[in-house]
Parts: structure tokens; sequence; C-alpha cells
């Protein structure tokens, strides 16, 4: 079974994709957007080609090129760099996935497919199990979205039983409102160690309080060990 080097948890960067202002990926910064995580913000685990770094809006071989830059930028500096590798194709997905792990990624992570929607949870499972299963050495995490992606199959519904399925599933980033789904994830799930990462900033707090133990987001914060005490 897949495991990180450590617990994915604290605060984990949602990294934008710098762009030139002729619209091509500008990669000759993400050195220095990496050191000013590292330095300025004591940060040391990002996700990239997420939402924030609009990576369902790239082509597969920037996807790529994206995540080649910040694993190479980031190596001896970060601590886990997560790959947002979800797609409507599973091929592609797949693609992405094991680009990930060639590269030496620290995890993946796959939203819902979101035009031919999954339409019950064992569809949705189905899906996530054959990427996961294209980098089966990295860890795997479920990024549910259900504003964007329309899929709007509970997140504790889909964590019931989902290691059985997927045995390299470490957690989720849960980037939704609805707070009573997300605490019933943590109370369902607390024997199991899962990364419980939540992606709504404005409701931050109160996913702490409800067991939350690491967040995905974008917001600036000069301290964080005050948010996270172990």
């Amino acid at each position: 079974m897949a495991s990180p080097k450590k617990k994915l948890q604290g605060l984990v960067a949602a990294t934008i994709t710098p762009m030139t202002e002729h619209g091509e990926i500008n990669f000759s910064v993400i050195g220095q957007y990496v050191d000013y995580l590292v330095k300025e913000q004591g940060v040391k685990n990002i996700f990239v080609n997420g939402t924030t770094g609009e990576g369902l809006s790239l082509s597969i071989s920037e996807r790529r090129r994206v995540a080649e830059e910040w694993v190479t930028k980031g190596r001896n500096k970060l601590d886990q760099v997560v790959i947002h590798v979800g797609a409507l194709s599973l091929k592609e997905s797949q693609e992405l996935a094991q680009h990930a792990a060639e590269i030496g990624a620290d995890g993946i992570a796959v939203i819902a497919p979101f035009f031919l929607k999954p339409w019950n949870k064992d569809v949705l499972i189905n899906f996530l199990k054959e990427v996961a299963a294209a980098a089966p050495a990295l860890p795997f995490y479920y990024y549910h979205i259900p504003a964007l992606t329309g899929v709007k199959i509970r997140a504790e519904e889909v964590l019931d039983g989902i290691q059985e399925k997927i045995p390299t599933f470490q957690g989720l980033k849960f980037s939704d409102t609805d707070l009573l789904d997300f605490a019933q994830c943590v109370d369902q799930n607390r024997q199991r160690q899962f990364a419980f990462l939540f992606g709504v900033d404005e409701q931050l707090l109160s996913a702490l309080v409800m067991g939350a133990t690491g967040a995905v987001g974008s917001f600036v914060f000069r301290d964080s060990s005050t948010l996270w005490s172990n």
C-alpha cells in the first residue's frame, strides 16, 4: 500500500499557474514561487494543477510540464507535491497519473468526471480506481468539489469502503460548504488515519473544529503554527 513520507497535513498551497501576458505558461518564475512559499510563508506542501491552478483549462502537455517544473524546482525544498490529474477522459487521467509517478510526485488527486457524470457511488469509485491503478505507488486523494463538477454524490458515501477498492487511498480534499457531510466523513473514518483536507477557505475554522487535518487553499497565512498544534 502506498504511504507518503509523512501524513499530508497542515497548510497545503493550491498553486496558481503563472502566465505571461501572451497567455503562455511562465515556467521561469516557478522556482521563485517555491522559494516564496517556503521562505516567506513557511508552507512546504503544494497542490498543483487544481482549481486555483486552472489545470482543466490547460492542455495535457501543459499539465505535464507544469507538474515537472514544480517537482523539479521543489526538490529538497518542498515536503510533498500532490498533482491533480483529473480529466474528462479516463485515459488522459491515467496518463497524467502515470506521469506524476514517473517524475517523482508525492501523491495524486482526482475530481469526478463532470460531463458524462457518474450517476452513483459505484460508477464514481470505478473511475477513481482505474486512475489510481495507473500510479500504484502513489498516495491517492479524492478531490470533492460538487459546485464545479455537478456530481452530488456525498463524500461520506464515497469514503465508505473506498480503501478496499482503492488500496492507495490516503485522504479527501473536501471543497464544499456542506459541513454536515464533512463532519460525517471525519466521524465515520477516525480509525483510518485519512487526511481530511478542507478546501473552502472561508469555512476553515469551522472545519478545524470538526476534525480537519489540513487545508488546501489560496489564502495567505503569515503563521500557520497557530492553526495546527500537531
